[in-house]
């Protein structure tokens, strides 16, 4: 059974956030309008979060949303290379603590739209979170979602399936788990385990299937597994369902060093495992895999991003990006009143007054 975690809130941190966005002065710059958007900055007006509190665009933001996620963002119009992307951040040449601050900004602005998302409760929003061993999934998380309404998300992580599971289909356990519209799920790893670890170690010759399946090539198998899973996705967005699927691109040079860092440190010894070093042994056959994987199943509606992992505050602020540009394309809103309903507040605040 997938195990499921349910966030709880800090309230302590989240008023600090709310102070602190209080402080924070808007970044100056003059109004962009649409019609004045560069080509160049044409995929900057596909982001709403840009938005000052008048809704207007500023050259500023929309440089830096531009320069955040253009090159991360793949939606099957370009393939994907992992040995071309970077693992972290200097290639976009940003500053840390202005990203922390932009971080920070971009978690209360997922507060406020999540707090929506459950009162309007039309569109569900489901974050698959897939990863190399040791880049960061967990913390990732905790830190971007952590000041989230915990009422209005679960997260849960898909482990080696187990027999009841086996015995159905693969999307089986993950459809258990879809949230219902006006909620948030994350899956920490997903059902693209069934593609990605079952290929590397093709233990999909071990299924308790009939032989016309078993049988197969394995180019075929999985070539239609990722139809399978473009179908499913499809499905969802076609039942008020958006699906952003993030990829953590951490280096192997960075890897080693957190499981080093893993084994010296005593507290952080439950998180390594002898068999994480079997599955470094492979880093070449997975990351290949991934990127079949990512091509395959990468749609205009249903995209995947590709975000550097070396630098944790680099990945948060990346991830939180990529979760604001889904919440702001859904663009809930709270509920309003019928107007049979908002004629008796006056009534019912009339009541309340006369009480002794």
């Amino acid at each position: 059974m997938p195990r499921q975690t349910r966030f709880r809130s800090n309230l302590s941190e989240r008023s600090e956030f709310e102070r602190a966005s209080v402080n924070t002065r808007r970044p100056k710059g003059l109004a962009l309008r649409r019609n004045r958007i560069k080509e160049n900055d044409v995929f900057a007006a596909e982001y709403p979060q840009s938005r000052t509190r008048s809704g207007k665009f500023t050259k500023h933001d929309a440089e830096v949303v531009y320069m955040a996620l253009k090159d991360y963002r793949f939606d099957g119009s370009k393939n994907l290379n992992l040995k071309k992307l970077p693992t972290n951040s200097s290639k976009d040449k940003v500053d840390k603590e202005e990203i922390l601050k932009k971080t920070e900004k971009n978690q209360l602005r997922i507060q406020e739209l999540q707090d929506r998302l459950y009162a309007d409760g039309r569109e569900g929003l489901i974050i698959v979170l897939q990863a190399m061993d040791a880049a960061g999934k967990d913390s990732t998380v905790k830190h971007v979602m952590g000041g989230v309404n915990p009422q209005g998300v679960d997260v849960y992580s898909f482990k080696q399936p187990n027999s009841e599971e086996l015995a159905h289909d693969f999307l089986w356990r993950v459809n258990k788990c879809l949230p219902q519209r006006g909620k948030m799920a994350i899956f920490n790893r997903s059902y693209y385990e069934d593609v990605l670890v079952v290929q590397v170690h093709k233990l999909n010759k071990t299924y308790h299937m009939a032989k016309r399946i078993t049988g197969q090539d394995d180019r075929d198998f999985f070539k239609k597994r990722y139809k399978q899973i473009r179908n499913y996705e499809e499905y969802l967005y076609e039942n008020s369902y958006r699906t952003v699927k993030i990829f953590l691109n951490v280096s192997k040079e960075k890897q080693k060093e957190r499981f080093l860092e893993r084994i010296d440190t005593p507290a952080k010894n439950w998180k390594f495992s002898h068999s994480d070093l079997k599955e470094r042994a492979l880093w070449d056959t997975y990351h290949k895999v991934y990127e079949d994987v990512i091509n395959a199943t990468a749609t205009k509606e249903n995209p995947w991003y590709v975000l550097p992992a070396d630098q944790k505050w680099y990945t948060r602020y990346l991830v939180s990006e990529a979760v604001l540009k889904a919440l702001e394309e859904i663009d809930p809103q709270y509920p309003k009143m019928p107007k049979e309903e908002r004629a008796m507040l006056k009534d019912c605040r009339a009541q309340l007054l006369k009480e002794k």
